[in-house]
């Protein structure tokens, strides 16, 4: 398989984890790709058997599909997680990485890898990672932009961004950090959150892209 058929099938895979029903519309703008371009890749998946396409609705992922999408965002985290844990590379730069290394990984190869990180269960930014069916469970949907202040809850996943990764690495934030709502400017302003490095400061536009547990 190329690897744009493969970088189609991961797009899938995450925009249908919202809803089973991706149309070519999202897929274009998630990819940014042509239109036209789009439609022809979707017919060339679709005879291949990893999606079911409904003319004027969109695609929805076979199980053969889901498994090999699934395949390719495990190998992708696995060297997202080695190269951010053991060479010590920034989430955008392991992110940008991974994105070559998944293509020239095999089986054997992630069995090795995912062996030798002990079996690692979420990427480095929170993400989980799926299992051998292609399936992932713990997807957390509770986005820190929605808490109101004195909410106290803990940062589990961040969307990949790189702009995103970047902004919030440099004003601190980690992966399972205790947080909790100090301040929140009305109109979509600041949120200041205080944290056991002490008060961070984030863009709302940041936190509607954090992810976070259920309010406490």
């Amino acid at each position: 398989m190329t690897s744009g058929k493969e970088d189609y099938l991961k797009a899938i895979y995450l925009l249908s984890e919202n809803h089973d029903i991706v149309t070519n519309k999202e897929l274009s703008q998630t990819l940014q790709v042509s239109p036209p371009s789009v439609s022809e890749m979707i017919t060339k998946l679709q005879k291949q058997g990893y999606v079911d396409y409904t003319a004027y609705k969109g695609s929805k992922m076979t199980r053969k599909g889901r498994k090999e999408a699934g395949r390719l965002l495990r190998y992708h985290a696995l060297w997202e997680v080695f190269l951010v844990n053991y060479l010590h590379f920034s989430w955008s730069q392991a992110h940008e990485m991974a994105e070559g290394l998944e293509h020239q990984t095999n089986d054997i190869l992630s069995e090795k890898l995912e062996a030798y990180l002990n079996h690692p269960t979420h990427c480095p930014h929170g993400d989980p990672i799926p299992r051998k069916d292609g399936s992932r469970l713990g997807i957390t949907r509770e986005r820190l932009a929605d808490l109101e202040v004195g909410d106290t809850t803990h940062i589990r996943r961040i969307m990949e961004d790189y702009s995103l990764m970047d902004y919030l690495q440099s004003r601190g934030i980690d992966i399972d950090m205790e947080v909790k709502v100090k301040e929140k400017e009305p109109y979509e302003g600041p949120i200041l959150l205080e944290t056991p490095k002490g008060d961070i400061s984030l863009s709302y536009k940041a936190a509607q892209r954090i992810f976070v547990d259920d309010k406490k």
